[in-house]
């Protein structure tokens, strides 16, 4: 047991500074419009599926800290939606945008860990139940950050990125299958490979 929380410690410390450079670098948080596509959602994924949902939400939270730091310190034109701290023209942040930032990104965990868990129980292969869970973590996180975007700052996003409030929702769900899409995949394809060899190293 000792051991095995070493391990997982030593993990969480390695999957942590994968965060910490992603922050810091563009691969982090990639500029499309308004909003950002991102990588990292993806070690809070495999995290999640190799050590547990626990290990899984604490990364979530430093990936939801991250967001607050990057919209507030290199700030787009919606960055109020993810930091309290950010006024973009005549619109702020506040609380809401902490639930957007943070709440999404442990619940990718929790969703990673819940499916992975699931097609072990039903005895699906991990060539196909990492996939799965890596699919819903990342659905997870764009659908529940553009959802609380519409419902906490729906007539002010719309605003802030020129478009008729009347037909923001048409515009997020095409986000949700262009962007999305596209995180899925990635996500999919990078946390299969990723967590088979850790599985391996870990044994």
């Amino acid at each position: 047991m000792r051991s095995k929380k070493t391990k997982n410690l030593a993990l969480f410390a390695f999957f942590l500074a994968v965060e910490l450079i992603l922050l810091f670098t563009p691969l982090g948080f990639l500029r499309i419009g308004p909003l950002s596509a991102t990588l990292m959602h993806i070690p809070v994924i495999i995290a999640a599926i190799t050590m547990g949902w626990k290990y899984g939400c604490a990364l979530g939270l430093v990936f939801g800290l991250c967001s607050v730091w990057s919209a507030t310190f290199t700030p787009g034109p919606t960055s109020f939606c993810f930091s309290p701290f950010i006024t973009v023209g005549s619109f702020s942040g506040n609380f809401s945008s902490l639930i957007i930032a943070i709440v999404p990104r442990i619940l990718i965990a929790v969703s990673a860990y819940g499916v992975y868990t699931l097609c072990e129980k039903k005895k699906i292969s991990s060539g196909i139940g990492i996939p799965l869970a890596a699919a819903a973590g990342s659905i997870t996180n764009t659908a529940l950050v553009l959802g609380l975007i519409y419902l906490f700052f729906g007539p002010s996003y719309a605003s802030a990125v020129n478009i008729a409030y009347e037909t923001l929702l048409g515009v997020l769900l095409g986000v949700v299958a262009t962007n999305g899409i596209s995180e899925t995949i990635v996500g999919c394809i990078v946390v299969l490979m990723v967590t088979k060899a850790l599985k391996q190293i870990m044994k």
